[in-house]
């Protein structure tokens, strides 16, 4: 198996996730509220309306890069082990 790119899946899944933050504080006075309420909490800053779905999601997507690197090297790390 090929080894995966940490670069590209960090990128893969921060870009995405962040604008899912971006979209859901852009669009909360009309119908995602409740989103936006539950990710607050996780967010520091986010909040309903223009800025505050820039500050989540600038946080998003070095969250979900983070996350994403991290599922690369450890996928990387136990195919090679599993080389062996």
């Amino acid at each position: 198996m090929d080894k995966l790119s940490v670069k590209g899946l960090a990128l893969g899944i921060g870009v995405p996730w962040a604008l899912c933050i971006l979209g859901g504080g852009w669009m909360a006075p009309t119908w995602a509220s409740g989103f936006v309420q539950v990710f607050s909490t996780v967010y520091p800053g986010y909040g309903a309306g223009f800025v505050g779905g820039i500050i989540g999601g600038i946080e998003a997507f070095f969250d979900g890069a983070v996350a994403g690197a991290i599922v690369a090297l450890v996928y990387n790390w136990a195919t090679a082990k599993r080389k062996k």
